[in-house]
């Protein structure tokens, strides 16, 4: 498990549980935040508040900005906090701390190699890795201690990958510039993506409930 230090008053990113996801798009205002402050939510629903450290950022980033103000709405419906975000750039040693980089499209993942071109067996986008984790031994994820899941998820996903190819569906797509709706059935999609994952993390987890009441 790799250690970090946490960087006070630092413009990069700051590790404080030695744990770390990096969720990827292209602005940093809809779909990666979105997928950042769902993670937070899932974690906090299942008892794991602290114990990973959730980003995002952005290869293009509009730097500064809050999350959209659709994909804000989105989030809320579905139990998450946009408050308090601002966008940032991503960065290689974004790519380099993180345990797990989850990205929103093919081309996100391409551009975080092309960052730390080392970090392949643990980048993805998130839909292929949400259906990469259908197929992962669970028991053997959650048996380890919850420090490491992370780690040892992503050591199964890329074992898993091996026999897949990449596939259109791998993409997420950018609700910018989209009416409601768009920004309303991407948040859905990053939503059910995520359950996917939080479930190959956490023992018993069931975030349906979550998924339908926003609670």
């Amino acid at each position: 498990m790799r250690v970090r230090a946490a960087l006070a008053h630092s413009t990069e990113p700051v590790y404080r549980h030695g744990v770390s996801v990096l969720f990827v798009c292209t602005g940093n205002i809809c779909r990666s935040p979105v997928a950042e402050r769902l993670f937070i939510a899932h974690l906090a629903s299942v008892g794991m508040p602290d114990v990973v450290d959730v980003r995002s950022a952005g290869t293009m980033a509009s730097t500064g900005r809050p999350i959209h103000p659709h994909s804000a709405a989105a989030l809320v419906a579905l139990g998450g906090d946009p408050s308090g975000f601002s966008a940032r750039q991503l960065t290689a040693e974004d790519v380099r701390s993180a345990d797990i980089v989850l990205t929103m499209t093919r081309r996100h993942r391409r551009s975080v190699l092309g960052l730390d071109p080392r970090g392949l067996r643990r980048t993805f986008t998130l839909s292929e890795a949400a259906d990469l984790a259908r197929s992962v031994d669970r028991e053997q994820i959650h048996s380890a201690p919850s420090t490491e899941r992370v780690e040892v998820l992503a050591a199964h996903l890329a074992a898993a990958r091996a026999h897949r190819h990449g596939i259109a569906a791998d993409d997420m797509p950018d609700p910018v510039d989209k009416p409601m709706h768009v920004h309303r059935a991407v948040a859905e999609r990053i939503a059910s993506d995520i359950s996917l994952l939080t479930e190959a993390l956490v023992p018993g987890s069931d975030l349906a409930g979550v998924l339908e009441t926003g609670t």
